[in-house]
């Protein structure tokens, strides 16, 4: 083993006893919820846990075999999620719902895509010779809920599901990531330009009109998003990524202000012209007013009783199984972080927001040590959408800012959200592997030709040309050259 390979050690053994340590705190908590609820650890919690205990080892020996130097952490942070939320969702199960078993079998259809991106993506680059492809699919995406035919109409006040056969599916959850990878493409390929091009107006840089493209298609798809499928949350979602990615590309805080001051001023004009938009706001900021609470649409009856039950369980919570969040209205989905605040408390719902932290942050390391523009925007821009989101939903439980709809990664109920986020992970993985992987500088014999530069060895710079009879540069001058050329 060379010096270059040691210090950069795959560290999947570390990646191995922390999923065992998060397993065991998913698995745990279904367990505690099957004891206190009286069913005796019954068929389906020895199902969840097979299920999750098994397609989470999957992915950690396809890791193994396939992206050895991808991040040991972000997998076992997801799954410590991914069972916590499946541990709560049958904990929520009535007597004529399965959303429990549900959910594990989306579990398992999510962590194979996740699988089979990290087996069959070799480089992340290949990614970026989709840029308007992505932009075209992420369109057509948003486009199928509003399709005669195949739309599942509308559902609780929003229009963003399709019908397929007798499953409903979400495709603006997927549009997330075909939308991440057209402005990463876009912003990498044309950074120089919206840097260098266009004018000044004081100590701010306008850019081109023609460069406002991407952030005009992205404003008009989120205002599109609002206006058509009634759906605030993916609306501010999909323009929260744009505004983080541009900012990335460009370090302008130009860019970003100017991106924020289009979203407020969208969602403004949104409350004030469209009535289901200023009643959900309504709701928000006159939660406790009686004609509010008891009202049947826009109405505060599902946050205050959110409210109240994170104000029962208190600091410590009352233990999983034994509070009622069945009381508050799609506990199992929308309003799961509430069920968390009852039943752990402050401090699970503090643990819970500090896996979404450690989350993100991995994310934007990878993000920070990809060695190419496309894949730290990519990167970034999917782990700042993880993050917004908790965020949104967050806020929205807690009544910092109102409902959006969106649900919490990993831990709410829908298979739409999971598969996606399963294919968020596996993208950062391998985008993670890539930027850990070691890059030996040492100058290659005359006429060696570099090894392959997949995750199984070393990338090798460019070979160094033999040395002529004339006298050529010194050993360290071909080292430097190397590591440029690199």
């Amino acid at each position: 083993m060379s010096a270059v390979e040691a210090a950069a050690r795959p560290r999947r053994n570390i990646e191995l006893a922390l999923l065992i340590l998060a397993l065991i705190v998913g698995n745990g908590a279904n367990a505690m919820t099957s004891i206190n609820e009286g069913t005796a650890l019954g068929n389906d919690f020895w199902l969840q846990t097979a299920i999750l205990s098994g397609a989470s080892l999957a992915v950690h020996i396809a890791l193994r075999f396939r992206a050895k130097y991808a991040d040991p952490i972000i997998l076992p942070l997801v799954v410590a999620l991914n069972g916590l939320g499946l541990a709560m969702i049958h904990r929520l199960d009535s007597g004529d719902s399965d959303y429990g078993n549900a959910q594990a079998r989306w579990t398992v259809i999510g962590m194979a895509l996740a699988i089979a991106v990290i087996l069959f993506l070799k480089d992340h680059r290949t990614l970026g010779r989709f840029t308007y492809i992505s932009l075209i699919l992420s369109a057509v995406l948003l486009v199928l809920p509003l399709v005669p035919g195949i739309t599942a109409g509308d559902i609780n006040g929003a229009q963003v599901w399709i019908r397929l056969g007798p499953a409903t599916f979400q495709p603006g959850e997927v549009a997330k990531i075909t939308i991440g990878i057209f402005f990463a493409g876009y912003l990498s390929t044309n950074r120089d330009l919206i840097l260098l091009a266009g004018r000044r107006l004081g100590k701010l840089q306008l850019p081109r009109f023609r460069d406002l493209g991407p952030m005009v298609v992205a404003w008009l798809a989120s205002i599109g998003i609002l206006i058509f499928q009634h759906d605030l949350g993916m609306s501010i979602l999909f323009f929260g990524i744009f505004i983080s990615m541009i900012y990335v590309a460009t370090s302008r805080a130009s860019w970003a202000i100017l991106g924020v001051l289009l979203m407020f001023g969208g969602a403004m004009a949104a409350s004030v012209i469209f009535p289901h938009i200023r009643l959900r706001i309504d709701g928000w900021l006159n939660a406790f007013e009686p004609d509010v609470f008891g009202r049947q649409f826009g109405g505060s009856y599902q946050i205050v009783q959110g409210l109240f039950g994170m104000a029962n369980g208190g600091i410590i919570g009352t233990g999983m199984g034994q509070g009622r969040p069945d009381l508050v209205p799609f506990a199992h989905s929308d309003m799961i972080v509430a069920a968390f605040g009852e039943e752990l408390g402050l401090v699970g719902l503090f643990a819970i927001v500090m896996l979404y932290a450690l989350l993100v942050t991995r994310g934007m390391r990878a993000a920070i040590g990809a060695r190419d523009a496309f894949g730290k925007l990519l990167a970034c821009g999917l782990s700042a959408g993880i993050g917004l989101q908790c965020f949104v939903v967050i806020g929205g439980v807690t009544r910092l800012i109102p409902l959006t709809g969106l649900t919490t990664p990993f831990l709410a109920a829908g298979g739409s959200s999971l598969l996606a986020n399963w294919i968020i992970v596996a993208l950062v993985l391998v985008i993670s592997n890539a930027a850990r992987r070691p890059v030996d500088t040492t100058p290659l014999a005359p006429g060696e030709a570099p090894g392959p530069t997949d995750g199984t060895s070393i990338d090798r710079p460019a070979p160094v040309p033999a040395a002529s009879t004339r006298r050529g540069p010194t050993t360290e001058t071909t080292r430097t050259q190397a590591v440029k050329q690199q």
